[in-house]
Order: structure tokens, then sequence, then C-alpha cells
């Protein structure tokens, strides 16, 4: 695998070097059996080394990879700007209307994703709006308050994840978002719920009598889709998830009517189903793609 050092972050290249020695994972989720003692079959990106290469024939020479000095700061994620505004958006709580369809412009504008630029402030609107509040630090409420609408008007950056290169799904726990990204830039910004990381002991919801434990960990680490179900809704072990991207044996991307402004979920990543259907539509994640995921600050 070949691996252009000068394009992505120290820590990206060396995970993704990594990546054709990761084994299938043993941490289900929400679609699957969790154990309590299972644990995730991802690399850490900062606890992953290079083993040595073999001696390359005499007449090729050997690839290099140039990995910077840690003491030099490491590039920075691809950033595009976004002209502000030169009428002030005005806080509309959740009312619908044309004010309303400023703002879903300007969201989408600021890659946000919606589904739509028609005044109603429905599901996608106030999750863009909640995705908006966590990336810039406000309070979650999913309202456009004075403080939203002022934020909304002055922005002067399309929202960005913190990989420098490459084509994944990143996922933020510490800021519960997920960001699309294709050649280094992000695309997409979506509000997603991890796992709540509380201890939980439920009954399996297929077959009867049994019981489901574990911890509620969406594990770090560089993962593959793998496993997918496209149409309608999927019955797991632990209820049921909409169009699942399976990633992590049973942990998955996917579409659920409940996704709060904190960790919720038993292990998958979920978003609105509205959301998840975009994914399967634009082919987002398709089986293979990697998904990163990770708290806000990644190791050194």
């Amino acid at each position: 695998m070949q691996v252009r050092a000068d394009t992505f972050d120290r820590r990206f290249v060396i995970a993704l070097l990594a990546l054709s020695t990761l084994g299938p994972a043993s941490l289900a989720g929400c679609g699957g059996v969790v154990s309590s003692t299972a644990e995730a079959a991802a690399v850490s990106p900062s606890t992953i080394a290079l083993s040595p290469p073999s001696p390359p024939p005499t007449t090729v020479p050997a690839p290099v990879i140039t990995i910077p000095p840690a003491a030099l700061p490491p590039p920075e994620p691809l950033r595009i700007a976004a002209t502000p505004l030169d009428v002030p958006l005005v806080a509309v709580g959740t009312q619908d209307g044309e004010e309303t369809e400023r703002i879903q412009q300007r969201l989408l504008d600021l890659g946000f994703w919606l589904q739509s630029v028609n005044g109603d402030y429905g599901v996608t609107t106030s999750q863009a709006v909640m995705a908006f509040q966590k990336y810039m630090g406000l309070p979650a409420t999913a309202e456009v308050d004075e403080a939203t609408a002022s934020l909304l008007t002055v922005a002067d950056m399309r929202a960005n994840g913190t990989a420098t290169g490459g084509t994944l799904i990143e996922v933020d726990k510490d800021r519960q978002l997920l960001f699309v990204i294709r050649d280094g830039m992000t695309t997409w910004t979506i509000n997603v719920s991890t796992g709540s990381g509380i201890p939980f002991r439920e009954r399996d919801k297929t077959e009867w009598g049994k019981w489901i434990h574990g911890d509620a960990q969406t594990p770090d680490g560089i993962f593959l889709v793998d496993r997918e179900r496209e149409k309608g809704w999927h019955g797991g072990d632990l209820g049921d998830i909409y169009r699942p991207k399976f990633f992590n044996g049973g942990i998955a991307l996917h579409g659920s009517y409940e996704i709060p402004n904190y960790p919720a979920s038993h292990g998958c990543v979920r978003m609105s189903t509205a959301a998840m259907d975009m994914i399967w539509k634009d082919d987002i994640a398709p089986i293979g793609m990697t998904v990163w995921v990770h708290s806000s600050t990644p190791p050194a």
C-alpha cells in the first residue's frame, strides 16, 4: 500500500498503513451481541508501530515514507472560506417561515447537512442546528436563539473535521459530530449520538429469555465498513436500527428516531433516518470505506 506522507497527518498515515493488519472486530453494539469483556479489534492511531520492511530486490529501490519530526506542527485540515451575511439572521426558535428558509440555506452553505430549503423547521433542520451549535461550542438546544443566529450570520469558514487527507467517515466522539471527508475536504457535518459509556443489561430483542450486557462503548480506532443492510429497519439484539452500515462487529452507522445532544447509544453511531438515506443515496459509505472514530484531540 503506497501512501504519500506529505498528504496526511502523521497519526493518520501510520494508522492507515496499519489497516491491513486489523483483524475482525469482536465488540458488538446496537445490532449484535455485546459482551462486557469484549474489546475493540481496532488499533489506536497512537499505538501503531511501523514494522521494518522486508529487504527489497537489489534492482528495486525500497519505498521511502518521510515522517516529519515530532517537533514540527502537524498539517492543518483543509478549510474552505465562507462569506458572512450582509443581512443578519433572526432568532426563530423552531418556527417555520421565510427566515427559517434563510437559516436552512445558511446551514447548507456552512457544510451542515439538512434535507431541503423549504422554510419548514423539521427534523433535519433541528439536527443541523444542533450540529452547528455543537461545532461552535454553544448549548445544543436545536433551537435558533440569538447567539446561534449571530454566529450563523458572521461565520467565515465551512465546518471541517480533523483529518488532513483521504476519503473517509470521521466520527468525533467529544463533539458528537460526524464529518464526511472526500480528498481531505469536509463535505458534510452531521449530528450524531454515540455510545453512552454506561454499563447496561437488557433483554435480547430477538431471543426470548436471553440477556445482553455491555458497556455501551463506541471504541476509538480506524475501521472499514464491512457489512450493511440496505432496506428499512433491521431488527438487532438491542433494538431496531435503520439501514445500518457495520464497521466494527455489531457497531454501525445507522438511522434512528432518537438523536439527542449527548452520547446515548449502545455503541452505534446514530443519525437521523433522512441523513442515513442520504448516505446510501450518495454512496458515501460503501463497503470498504474507512471509518475513523476518535476524540476531538487525538493523542500525540
